[in-house]
């Protein structure tokens, strides 16, 4: 029994196999998700063959200090933005081992919300070291805390599997 639902437990067999098949590694720098997306690969058994490392950088100083977004990133357009996702993502990447990273950035809810930012919106970027770049605005909608951070790990998984395709 899995604390993850059955359709992101398969994705992330997935990830464990193909990248064990090819020697690849991820790792992850995870906003609104608090450690999900690391939690779901390591779900897996094998998963030490692939998952590198995970950063939980839930602050604007934690994203700062240890993946290398700028202050001037999080003051001109906020923490939840594509560009800090884009930010996040380019550290979490050379920070690691990993030869493909993904991060995420976004609003969970049930407040934090506003007219520009409603709760539900999540960026997500995925970088890969072949020169790969993906950004996803997700807009979820104010659907509960633990489904917005639920979808934001079923799109993290499926952008890392997109950018390993050859």
């Amino acid at each position: 029994m899995s604390i993850f639902p059955d359709d992101i437990i398969v994705q992330a067999e997935a990830i464990i196999r193909d990248f064990a098949a090819s020697g690849l590694m991820v790792s992850m720098a995870e906003s609104c998700t608090g450690g999900l997306i690391a939690g779901a690969l390591t779900e897996i058994s094998g998963s030490s063959a692939v998952v590198d490392r995970g950063f939980v950088t839930y602050t604007n100083t934690a994203k700062m200090e240890m993946l290398g977004v700028q202050a001037e990133t999080l003051i001109r357009f906020g923490a939840v933005s594509e560009e800090t996702a884009r930010q996040m993502v380019h550290g979490a990447l050379f920070r690691s081992r990993a030869a493909i990273a993904v991060a995420v950035t976004g609003i969970a809810g049930p407040g934090g919300g506003s007219a520009e930012k409603p709760v539900g919106l999540v960026h997500l970027a995925a970088k890969s070291r072949a020169g790969g770049l993906i950004h996803r605005k997700m807009l979820y909608g104010d659907i509960g805390r633990a489904e917005v951070r639920l979808a934001t790990v079923r799109t993290a998984l499926s952008m890392i599997r997109e950018l390993a395709q050859p």
